[in-house]
């Protein structure tokens, strides 16, 4: 399946059935302050198990700093 992850093209076999799959895959466990857009729009945490992905989608995922 490809995805677009924070703007670049990835191919992902097996492909993630949802947008927690992908997140896993992604992102180191028990990762905090993550928010994520699918195609525009913001998904909220609790509903990450249910978002389906398809081919193409543009997922961002933006990871808070501290610092300042």
């Amino acid at each position: 399946m490809l995805l677009i992850v924070n703007h670049q093209s990835k191919i992902y076999k097996p492909a993630p059935q949802n947008l927690e799959e992908l997140l896993a895959i992604e992102l180191k466990p028990h990762s905090k302050g993550i928010a994520v857009a699918v195609n525009g729009q913001v998904i909220q945490k609790a509903n990450w198990a249910n978002c389906p992905l398809q081919e193409s989608d543009s997922i961002l995922i933006i990871t808070a700093t501290q610092g300042g």
